[in-house]
């Protein structure tokens, strides 16, 4: 019984962990960035880009989940049907300054682009 506690408590830990604390690695990119859906996760899922410049990011999604099948830029009204195995070009207006929030349309692989 204490065994079976502790796998409990051990589960419940890393599902508090994936989805609350785990902070992907940002990259900076002039604009240009390559981001992978894979394994239930956008990687890089943080993404640097200069404000006020154009950008495009290019979304490869290797998932067959059909959660991955869109992105979603809520704040931007943008949104883009991914295929599997093919790369899709997002193209991104000028931004101001601040962060915006990519998804899937069901809200689970999340990201966020970092306007500086």
């Amino acid at each position: 019984m204490l065994v079976l506690n502790l796998l409990g408590l051990a589960l419940i830990a890393l599902i508090v962990w994936w989805f609350w604390l785990y902070k992907p690695p940002t990259t900076t990119d002039a604009g240009n960035a390559e981001i992978v859906v894979e394994n239930g996760v956008y990687s890089p899922a943080r993404i640097q880009l200069a404000a006020d410049q154009p950008a495009v990011l290019h979304f490869l999604r290797k998932d067959k989940s059909p959660c991955a099948e869109m992105v979603v830029f809520p704040d931007l009204d943008i949104s883009a049907e991914l295929a599997v195995d093919k790369t899709v070009d997002v193209r991104l207006p000028p931004l101001s300054k601040g962060e915006y929030a990519f998804t899937c349309q069901m809200q689970m692989y999340r990201g966020t682009l970092v306007v500086a």
